[in-house]
């Protein structure tokens, strides 16, 4: 048998982290000052136990789920109460985490200029943009988030959604407190950050501190308090005098996305960018007042969208379904099987990340478990360095296409459509691109058999002399178990007799592990199944059965995002427990990881609503939407430029600020010209798979160059650029027919 892989214990960083910090909280460089490091070490120690105990909080949103599942479809209890306490707490979670990930490090930075800057330089422009950006945005947030919550708490507000009319006070106090949290983390930061800068730079920066304060609390004052200070009245006299107050709003908000692309490129946090511009170009458009309860209503609109508590969800169970180690014994069963076939690696890595895109879609993760599960039998075997890397890398992206994928779970709620819409409309073109990708690596080796040759004999399985015939039928047998799993859940086996459509295929899987068990002992006409398929069941009918299940039920209506979420989530950990897989340090561990994720993703969420809001609120898109449409430009030519537009972005952004910020700015356009946005979705979505692919700023390139140090990063890049030209084939062909993206949504769901 091939040997058996182990994945060690690797601090992989999640793709969408920037930076992570290395360093126990608290810990500073030995020639730091004694009052720096006081001041750091308690405020480090505060938010690392705040994350230690909000992490917990994800436990309740998955029992809620699980229990609206169960009480709703089996018993027809009333389940109002799951559904509060699922948004509410996955709501708290992020607002109340910020500040912990920022201890650690977690940003979204567009930091490919950031990252080739000296120490001294990234710390003095850290500084800067903390004093110009981050302080004034959490102590405004922070101010008005308060009186928001005090509000609610002396009249008791109730949501006015559901039957419970559930208490909305305790869900809002996450915002103050969650705004405080990040204030204080900001100083530890700035301290960090001063210190790095060095001696002489730093005395300028301690020195103008206290001017800083003061200059900010007279900001603040006549922001809220104008009566007591004269600065309101010599401000407005100051801005009408300079000619800034007779600028259109319109216009203001193309100075906003001007000045927001500016700085993001700088490498400040997005999140913390958008706040601040928001705040800014929203009181000079029109006015402070309500451009700061625009943010505090934007934040909690997010805190209460229930599909976004999905997000969380499905990180946490990609996460537990990677410690499970099922990937690895997939690959080995899948490699072993097609061991007398050429490119046969190529094909368990395609495989297997096909498999395991819908149970993780965590492109970082994948790309590093496959460089270390293929990357030793690939070297051993001869394979090409070049074709090897692109089948990894590219088929690592396919976990931000195939449902469920995280990042159409936030773009349903962006762009106002159903997210099960976007779940069914993207199976197809996941597939479609998962067959090109196979289909390119099988054609190079026909062409040149020396890219992938065919496993030595010392490393094939034993095996019948009827293996093909073990082939057809172990996976005939699969296919008919996951035919009847999805036709139990679309409720086509329901009704033929009571729980017809669980017991139907439980039987069936029942049958075929009896007839295995039979043929095992009897081995009639010296037929028997090698022990590879025994590898191959146990690695592909679990996580796929689990993903079946969970993307299923979503997809047939018996549940939605969230509660199909809660219940993969769940299903995950009964699976890691029962491969003996899941201890309390590693359960603990995927919390954690978990807060820091959809802390990272929902905040820029909010924040991004908000910078959205702001830019609406000034007229800006739809002065654009009529200047696009006075260009006598077609749609397809329109579209044509949107794509181009995404394609140069996804090479210095990744997909969340490209989601979130660029998407709602042209959705005026889309729908003035009637455009189907799932199929525009479903474009993004295939869109963006190129970033992972494009270099030099890739970072699947880094994920797996760092498992494989031996691979060099030019033929990595080669390899990939192969599979990019692929990607835009898979686009073009979505682009030219619809129905790729759109036949399953109708199919299932009606026109």
């Amino acid at each position: 048998m091939q040997e058996q892989h182990q994945n060690p214990e690797l601090d992989i960083q999640d793709e969408l982290i920037a930076e992570g910090r290395s360093s126990q909280p608290g810990e500073t460089p030995p020639d730091m000052s004694h009052w720096m490091h006081r001041v750091i070490f308690v405020i480090d120690h505060i938010n690392n136990w705040v994350g230690r105990i909000v992490c917990l909080m994800l436990l309740p949103v998955i029992f809620a789920m699980v229990y609206e599942v169960l009480a709703r479809k089996l018993f027809i209890a009333p389940t109002a109460w799951a559904y509060d306490t699922s948004r509410m707490f996955a709501g708290a979670l992020f607002m109340l985490g910020a500040g912990y990930v920022l201890m650690r490090g977690v940003h979204i930075r567009a930091d490919f200029l950031y990252r080739n800057w000296a120490p001294k330089t990234q710390a003095t422009v850290d500084a800067s943009l903390y004093l110009l950006f981050y302080f004034p945005a959490m102590l405004f947030f922070f101010w008005v988030s308060l009186e928001f919550t005090i509000n609610s708490w002396v009249k008791w507000e109730r949501s006015m959604d559901t039957t419970l009319m559930a208490p909305l006070a305790p869900a809002r106090t996450a915002m103050p407190v969650g705004a405080l949290f990040l204030f204080i983390q900001g100083i530890a930061e700035i301290l960090r950050a001063i210190h790095t800068m060095g001696s002489a730079r730093a005395r300028y920066f301690l020195r103008f501190i206290p001017f800083y304060v003061i200059i900010l609390g007279i900001i603040f004052m006549s922001a809220f308090f104008p009566g007591i200070l004269f600065v309101d009245s010599w401000w407005g006299s100051f801005v009408q005098g300079t000619g800034f107050g007779n600028i259109s709003p319109e216009f203001i908000g193309i100075i906003m996305i001007s000045v927001m692309l500016f700085a993001i490129f700088i490498g400040f946090p997005i999140s913390f960018t958008l706040i601040f511009l928001g705040f800014v170009f929203g009181a000079w458009g029109f006015g402070g007042k309500l451009v700061f309860y625009l943010q505090t209503f934007q934040f909690n609109a997010v805190m209460l969208e229930q599909t976004l508590a999905a997000v969380p969800l499905f990180v946490f169970m990609g996460i537990i379904m990677e410690q499970a180690g099922l990937m690895e014994r997939l690959f080995a069963a899948v490699q072993l099987m097609l061991s007398k076939t050429r490119g046969a690696l190529y094909l368990a890595v395609l495989f297997v990340s096909t498999i395991f895109a819908a149970a993780t879609g965590i492109v970082g993760a994948s790309v590093t478990i496959l460089g270390i599960m293929a990357s030793r039998t690939m070297n051993r075997s001869g394979y090409d360095v070049q074709l090897s890397a692109g089948a990894i890398t590219a088929g690592g992206t396919l976990g931000i296409l195939i449902p469920p994928s995280i990042m159409l779970v936030v773009m349903g709620p962006v762009m106002e459509i159903p997210v099960i819409d976007l779940f069914a409309a993207a199976i197809i073109p996941g597939i479609m691109l998962a067959f090109l990708y196979a289909a390119y690596t099988m054609i190079r080796c026909w062409m040149n058999p020396a890219l992938g040759p065919i496993l030595p004999p010392e490393e094939r399985p034993e095996t019948s002399n009827a293996y093909w015939l073990e082939a057809i039928l172990v996976i005939s047998a699969l296919l008919t178990f996951f035919t009847l799993l999805v036709m139990a859940l679309s409720g086509s086996l329901t009704g033929l007799f009571p729980l017809s459509w669980l017991i139907i295929p439980l039987g069936w899987g029942a049958f075929i592990i009896g007839v295995a068990k039979w043929i095992g002992t009897v081995k009639p006409a010296g037929f028997f199944f090698s022990e590879l398929w025994y590898e191959f069941f146990i690695g592909l009918v679990p996580p796929a059965a689990l993903v079946a299940f969970s993307l299923g039920s979503i997809l047939f209506g018996w549940a939605t995002p969230t509660e199909g979420a809660g219940c993969g989530a769940m299903g995950a950990i009964i699976l890691a427990l029962c491969y003996r897989k899941l201890t309390w340090g590693r359960f603990y561990t995927a919390l954690i990881k978990t807060l820091e994720i959809a802390v990272l993703i929902l905040f820029l969420v909010a924040a991004s609503n908000f910078f959205g809001a702001v830019f609406s609120r000034l007229g800006t898109p739809t002065m654009l939407t009529e200047f696009l449409l006075t260009m006598d430009l077609s749609t397809t030519m329109i579209l044509i430029l949107i794509m181009a537009l995404i394609f140069l972005l996804g090479w210095p952004l990744e997909w969340v600020p490209i989601v979130l910020i660029i998407i709602p700015i042209l959705l005026p356009v889309l729908v003035q010209l009637e455009v189907n946005l799932v199929w525009f979705a479903i474009l993004v979505a295939v869109n963006l798979q190129t970033a992972w692919l494009s270099p030099p700023v890739a970072l699947s390139a880094y994920f797996l160059k760092g498992v494989v140090p031996e691979w060099d990063l030019a033929d990595i890049y080669k390899g990939m650029l192969q599979f990019m030209v692929i990607q835009l084939i898979g686009l073009i062909l979505v682009f030219m027919f619809p129905q790729l993206a759109l036949w399953l949504p109708v199919l299932i769901y009606g026109s």
